[in-house]
């Protein structure tokens, strides 16, 4: 069954980088589209950014257009999100999930912390 297993969280000052990893198995990763969503305390799921399976093609919502990088290794079956010039406000829980809008399987998520 598809399983997607997200590191890479921690703690950031405003200004800050960090960079989240998704390992992905049990489906054949290099034929899917995936994405990263986010969870804020007390708010709705927020699509972030999505890829398209071969990686030609990235999407990202404006909150974190120029700022976030995704990315991915087909060979290795992981997906990465290169979080720049962080704010108090992408402060999340941060999941990866198949498809390009972040509605498929969710793997249980990193926290993501900015703060001074």
């Amino acid at each position: 069954q598809v399983q997607l297993v997200e590191s890479g969280g921690g703690l950031a000052q405003p200004g800050g980088s960090l960079r989240l990893s998704c390992a992905a198995s049990g489906f054949t990763f290099d034929i899917y589209a995936m994405s990263w969503a986010r969870q804020a305390p007390g708010k709705g799921l927020e699509w972030v950014s999505g890829i398209y399976s071969d990686g030609s093609h990235t999407l990202y919502a404006d909150s974190v257009k120029g700022r976030f990088t995704i990315s991915r290794d087909n060979a290795k079956n992981t997906v990465y999100l290169q979080m720049n010039s962080l704010k108090p406000e992408d402060t999340a829980l941060y999941y990866c999930a198949t498809g390009h809008y972040g509605l498929g399987s969710r793997g249980q998520g990193t926290q993501v912390t900015v703060s001074s």
